[in-house]
Formats: structure tokens, C-alpha cells, sequence
């Protein structure tokens, strides 16, 4: 059987047809897939932009916060430092009887004397009566009170800390 030309020539024209489509839509889709990914990579490139401020802007919180907290806890520590050296001074004077501790004593268990007490030197309390503490005891007292004072720093740079990490809350 004999192959009619026409019917070749035919389905040549066909194939050549459909092969030419399928190129055309190669080519579209093909610049069409190229678009998207120009467009993929341009918002990737903005997400990543800014996802780096991001963290540079939380970097720069974090280390004005750290710089906050370092200063607070030097003053803290100054204080804290100052304090234990008025303290210490204090311990010195009582230790070496250069400063005494005293009392104020109710009139009433004065045991009734109407005479005034005699006021020591720059001293204006004319009519209280006082008494003076054994040296140890006016030592456990300046304990007890420097235990106090530390604590009460303490508890001041504690807040502080607290404050520097919410400021929103605490105000």
C-alpha cells in the first residue's frame, strides 16, 4: 500500500503544528516560572531584611538593657560598698570608746528624779534622762542594723533589676 504524500504531508504539517505549540507553550510557561521565581526571591530577600533589623533592633534593646543593669549594679555597689564603710567606721568609734551609744529613758522609770539631766557638750535635750549602753550590746545593735541596711540595698537593687526588665509593669 502506497502511502499518500497528501496524508504524510498532512500529518508532518500536524506534528510540526503540535511540536511548535508545544514550544510556544514552553517558552511561556517557561517565562512565566521565571517571573515567579524572580518574585519568590525578592520577597525572600525582603523577609530576610527584615528579619536582620529585627534582630539588630532587639540586639541594640538587649544591650541598652545590659548597659542599663551594669550601671545599676555599680551604683548598687557603691552604695553597698559606702554603707559597710560607714559601718565599719562606726564598729571602730564604739570599739575604741570614741562614741557611745545611748538611750532614751521613760520619765516615768527615772525613779522620780526631777532633776534635769545635765546636758553633754552641744547637747540641747535638757530635760530627758538617757542611758548609755554597754559596749558590746551598742556593737550587736550596729550588727543588726548593718544586717538591716544591706538588706534594705539589696533589696533596692533587686527592684532596680525588676524595673530595668519591665519597665511597662512597674511604673
Amino acid at each position: 500500500m502506497a502511502v499518500p504524500w497528501k496524508a504524510v504531508g498532512a500529518i508532518v504539517l500536524v506534528l510540526a503544528g503540535a511540536a511548535g505549540a508545544w514550544q510556544l507553550q514552553d517558552w511561556r510557561y517557561g517565562k512565566q516560572l521565571a517571573e515567579q521565581a524572580r518574585l519568590h526571591a525578592e520577597t525572600l530577600n525582603q523577609l530576610t531584611m527584615a528579619a536582620a533589623t529585627a534582630q539588630q533592633a532587639e540586639q541594640d534593646k538587649r544591650l541598652a538593657l545590659e548597659q542599663r543593669l551594669a550601671a545599676s549594679d555599680k551604683t548598687h555597689s557603691e552604695k553597698m560598698t559606702n554603707a559597710q564603710k560607714d559601718q565599719a567606721l562606726l564598729r571602730d568609734r564604739l570599739a575604741t570608746s570614741d562614741l557611745r551609744l545611748s538611750v532614751l529613758l521613760d520619765a516615768g522609770s527615772a525613779g522620780g528624779c526631777s532633776v534635769p539631766a545635765t546636758a553633754g557638750p552641744g547637747g540641747v535635750d535638757h530635760a530627758t534622762v538617757r542611758a548609755r549602753l554597754d559596749p558590746a550590746h551598742a556593737q550587736r545593735i550596729v550588727a543588726i542594723t548593718s544586717e538591716g541596711d544591706r538588706g534594705l540595698i539589696a533589696l533596692q537593687a533587686c527592684q532596680a533589676y525588676v524595673r530595668a526588665l519591665a519597665p511597662s509593669r512597674y511604673e
